[in-house]
């Protein structure tokens, strides 16, 4: 056995403490830290958090490193973790601090060009799909082993400062769970460390939608050649004629008076007749006075 399987023990208090002080340290350094710590007992709790764990742990010759790295990442043992297109670095405390560099594939072109296309029309908003609000057809194919979106075994290379000589030590299973948790926070990590961006989803989208409009269009708007062969009638002839019997003066018609409903012509008022006014003659006893007047005045 090698000397390095004796280390003395290193309670979790005592790396909480180291881990700590060393970033008190090195943040007066002016080396800014992005710890990693779980909330409660989960590592993950949204959808891509928990697709990477799962297909970290469907990795057969990881099984039996993996239950130390999520202890340690529980007890506050990451305190770096950063993510970049096709790597993640880390810097996590044990018995002493050890630097963490794992190189990840980029996916292939061929295979994020097939996702895409398959996925056209299925991932209208960025939102769903950071929230992982899609069908579950789409997040099958994102998280299926074979030729989903997520790395194999044989896509990724590790190395830890540790004197540990397994290829995967708990410090990189403690940082490798710590992408899961990140991924709960930023999704659109995955996209980057993939090296792929996200906004190609819905540029296909708004593709296939402009294919579908287009060709809806073009159906309602068939040429008078299609129409004709449709329905077998000639379009062009049908067109010209109907506006000939249009105008033959034989079938026009007089225009009709509009028939008035017998309410509305009660509610007329009735013509009212004009009557000449005769001059007005003087009363019987006034011209019997005016003659007897002048009787008297020739006397």
């Amino acid at each position: 056995m090698s000397w390095h399987q004796f280390r003395p023990y290193v309670s979790v208090a005592q790396r909480r403490q180291q881990a700590a002080m060393t970033a008190k340290k090195m943040a007066k350094q002016g080396q800014a830290l992005s710890p990693v710590q779980p909330e409660g007992r989960a590592i993950a709790t949204t959808f891509w958090g928990l697709a990477w764990c799962t297909n970290l742990e469907s990795y057969s010759d990881y099984s039996n490193r993996l239950p130390r790295g999520r202890t340690y990442l529980r007890n506050g043992s990451v305190i770096d973790l950063q993510i970049a297109p096709a790597l993640i670095t880390g810097l996590v405390q044990g018995s002493s601090l050890y630097k963490i560099r794992i190189q990840i594939e980029s996916l292939p072109g061929s295979r994020w060009k097939s996702f895409c296309a398959d996925s056209a029309g299925k991932v209208t908003s960025l939102l769903d799909l950071l929230q992982g609000r899609l069908s579950k057809g789409v997040l099958e194919a994102i998280a299926r082993p074979a030729d989903g979106l997520f790395p194999t075994s044989k896509q990724i290379k590790m190395s830890c400062s540790c004197p540990d000589s397994a290829g995967l030590c708990k410090h990189l299973a403690a940082v490798l769970y710590g992408v899961g948790t990140r991924l709960d926070e930023k999704p659109e990590l995955f996209f980057t460390l993939r090296s792929v961006d996200m906004k190609d989803l819905i540029s296909a989208a708004t593709a296939s939608a402009t294919q579908s409009s287009a060709i809806q269009r073009g159906n309602r708007s068939l040429e008078g050649e299609d129409l004709s062969a449709l329905f077998g009638v000639d379009v062009e002839s049908s067109a010209v004629d109907v506006p000939a019997r249009k105008s033959d003066p034989k079938l026009r018609k007089k225009p009709k008076r509009p028939v008035k409903s017998l309410k509305a012509a009660a509610a007329e008022p009735m013509p009212v007749p004009i009557v000449p006014v005769k001059k007005a003659s003087a009363p019987r006893k006034f011209r019997a006075t005016a003659s007897a007047a002048k009787k008297r005045s020739s006397k």
